[in-house]
């Protein structure tokens, strides 16, 4: 019902506010503001739409299907939202996210051959007389963790040279990285990523400017500000956790319901 929907986006709009608070409180300090990337996985369409009429442009999806299927739905479809792309990806995958209307961003490319695999995808279904190049993020794994998906920092110079030299349809832009748990602002992942930044910076004759840097998150956002983010993906502090997170919200700030 329409009153329903009205109570959806005062407080997705509500949400949004804490969180831009936040940002601006970490960048009076930092001197710097990132770009918010709203991640929206599990989240309906409609929870997107709330967002996006409180003025939010970028979102995030970690899965092919689902981002496929809300790009295309009824409300979303016409809409000029920038959508990134933050999950693992298989190359098998890279045709099906190349035909994304309004796809801004891949942001875990992390190995050679799937940067030469969406390349091509890429190049495949582009059908404007002058086509643009996808904006692409490295994923660099500062941990070490086997959970998370990422080159090593010790090969990131050497995948990024192969982006920029040889796919001539993606255009690097930035590292990503995903913090370690429980690190909220001297967080060493934060910091290995910047280092990562310098090296690749100096090896390949690019200004600091051009590299972006894709960290932080609802718990450590902050942090991720301080050690130089210039690209943050915030999704329970705007939407609620998922069923799965219920029992740890309590603490960020969302809306926490079971909706979706």
């Amino acid at each position: 019902c329409m009153a329903a929907v009205a109570v959806v986006e005062r407080e997705v709009s509500a949400a949004l506010s804490r969180v831009h608070e936040r940002i601006l409180r970490a960048c009076a300090e930092a001197q710097k503001k990132p770009r918010l990337v709203a991640v929206s996985k599990t989240k309906s369409p409609e929870l997107i739409l709330a967002a996006y009429n409180s003025g939010q442009r970028h979102f995030g999806e970690n899965y092919v299907q689902e981002l496929v299927e809300k790009a295309n739905h009824p409300l979303l479809a016409s809409l000029d939202i920038c959508w990134s792309f933050i999950g693992h990806l298989q190359r098998n995958k890279c045709n099906k996210l190349a035909s994304v209307r309004n796809l801004w961003a891949v942001e875990s490319v992390d190995t050679e051959r799937l940067a030469t695999a969406l390349d091509g995808s890429w190049k495949r279904q582009l059908q404007e007389p002058t086509p643009h190049r996808l904006k692409v993020f490295v994923q660099v794994n500062t941990s070490g963790e086997d959970s998370k998906r990422g080159c090593h920092p010790s090969g990131t110079v050497a995948l990024v040279n192969h982006v920029i030299k040889t796919c001539s349809g993606l255009e690097f832009i930035g590292l990503m990285t995903i913090g370690r748990m429980g690190c909220l602002s001297a967080n060493p992942d934060f910091q290995c990523l910047e280092e990562v930044r310098q090296q690749v910076c100096r090896e390949l004759g690019l200004g600091s400017d051009k590299v972006e840097l894709s960290m932080g998150m609802s718990a450590d956002l902050e942090g991720a500000i301080q050690n130089g983010s210039t690209h943050l993906r915030v999704g329970t502090a705007i939407f609620g956790a998922r069923p799965t997170e219920l029992k740890k919200c309590t603490s960020t700030g969302a809306i926490c319901n079971s909706a979706n």
